[in-house]
């Protein structure tokens, strides 16, 4: 048989148990009293406002780093520096001649751009010939041509057989289509862009590619806004290698 259950006395609620109205009152109006009076002692002392995180540390700039350092710590750094430059030069004259020159091959080979620094230590001097009949006569390799503007007009300044166009770096760095198709793909992920593929397209992004290949090769990173006047004479390597079908450059 169901049945409903009777419900027991009810007894009335408390705010504390075992404790009375007005001693709660009085130990929320002195939680908030002491509040009042911690938040105004940290302001006043200069302590920390709740609510800001307090910083455990902060980077030392190189500024702060020199400023510590007295004029003696300058000096012995100084001296240890002069030290090592001494350490090393001494090794680098214990070497033999075969020695020497294989370590001048392997630093060719890790950081081409110190060909540049051979060739002005062992410079050549031909017999001057006449020009060709393409070349300006602002060039002095002999390989560069006229250019739209009086900016573009910019030689290597190399003798003619030792033309920046002309070194094998330029085909194994600048004008390698696997090195420059991978330099695309890179270029393309991070400006978020896609290959478009009109006519004359394919070698236009080649040329850019290129042309930065260059840059870095020659001069670097150069950050953003910074711009450089490639010669003349690798201009016109990458765009004979690379040519647009209109003519149009």
């Amino acid at each position: 048989m169901d049945y409903e259950p009777v419900p027991g006395p009810s007894r009335p609620r408390s705010r504390m148990r075992g404790a009375p109205r007005d001693r709660v009152r009085r130990s929320r109006a002195g939680r908030a009293t002491a509040s009042t009076t911690r938040g105004s002692r940290e302001q006043e002392g200069g302590g920390r406002v709740r609510g800001q995180r307090r910083v455990r540390g902060q980077a030392r700039t190189r500024g702060d780093l020199l400023a510590d350092l007295t004029r003696d710590d300058l000096e012995r750094v100084q001296q240890l520096r002069q030290q090592l430059v001494a350490v090393e030069e001494a090794r680098i004259n214990r070497l033999t001649l075969e020695e020497c020159q294989q370590l001048l091959q392997r630093c060719l080979t890790r950081e081409p751009s110190l060909i540049f620094d051979l060739m002005s230590l062992t410079p050549d001097h031909p017999q001057p010939g006449p020009c060709p009949p393409q070349s300006p006569s602002w060039c002095v390799c002999l390989q560069c041509r006229n250019m739209a503007t009086l900016l573009e007009q910019k030689c290597c300044q190399q003798q003619p057989q030792n033309c920046t166009s002309l070194l094998p770096h330029m085909d194994l760095y600048i004008l390698n289509e696997g090195a420059l198709r991978l330099a695309r793909r890179i270029w393309n992920d991070l400006r978020a862009e896609v290959d478009i593929h009109d006519p004359g397209e394919s070698h236009r992004q080649f040329r850019y590619a290129a042309y930065r290949n260059f840059i870095v090769w020659q001069y670097g990173l150069l950050g953003t806004g910074v711009r450089i006047v490639i010669p003349s004479c690798c201009v016109w390597k990458i765009r004979d290698r690379f040519p647009d079908p209109n003519g149009q450059y």
